[in-house]
């Protein structure tokens, strides 16, 4: 059975994947995708001529990247969006509806969510249902702001315990959201809305709708 994590990045792959063989005048990128080929079991080593200077690297990178973007274009990709889990089954909607907007704004055809602990679905059954949808590769992406021990630990096992039942599906687990450049401007925005709403000239955001929770304290 091969169910393996692998980096999404090709230059990951371009840069540390390559191998001289100068005796037969050959690069040869060890590809990141799991496959019987070229007398390697579990990956596919692809050579392509060229001489060993040190001018051919650069061509030598190129070629590999882009031998592995050709690749990663085979495999049929799914998003898997999985956040903690809450006992609070309107917060746990709410990712339904993330995972509604991520998939109305990208061109991945299959999107799922999942829930670390707690509520349903669990990793494990979103993994299935894409695996079901024709996924070869998930793309697992945590809904978490920082990687702490959910990142490091409980969201790796649980995925690997889920990719065990399907032959011959890889998978990726991203970073969490972290310090993006963009979370400034999704602050920012969600200050300038309540704000607002406190001063008397914004409605409430679909967050704090209903709750009576955007006001001013005393």
């Amino acid at each position: 059975m091969h169910c393996s994590s692998a980096s999404s990045s090709p230059a990951f792959f371009a840069s540390r994947k390559l191998s001289r063989d100068c005796s037969k005048g050959r690069i040869y990128l060890i590809s990141p995708k799991f496959v019987k080929s070229g007398g390697f079991v579990g990956k596919e080593r692809i050579g392509f001529p060229m001489n060993c200077s040190a001018s051919s690297s650069n061509q030598a990178i190129e070629a590999s990247s882009e031998i592995v973007q050709r690749q990663i274009g085979e495999d049929k990709d799914a998003v898997l969006i999985v956040d903690h889990g809450s006992r609070r089954e309107e917060s746990n909607l709410m990712l339904n509806d993330f995972v509604k907007m991520f998939e109305a704004r990208t061109s991945y055809q299959i999107v799922e969510p999942a829930h670390m602990e707690l509520a349903e679905p669990t990793i494990k059954d979103a993994f299935r249902n894409c695996v079901q949808r024709g996924a070869t590769r998930v793309i697992v992406s945590p809904f978490f702001l920082f990687p702490g021990r959910h990142w490091h630990k409980d969201i790796p096992s649980l995925v690997a315990e889920a990719c065990k039942e399907h032959t011959g599906v890889s998978y990726v687990i991203t970073a969490p959201l972290g310090l993006h450049e963009l979370l400034v401007d999704v602050m920012s925005d969600r200050i300038k809305q309540c704000v607002s709403h406190v001063a008397g000239v914004a409605d409430e955001c679909d967050v704090c709708a209903g709750t009576g929770r955007c006001r001013l304290y005393p």
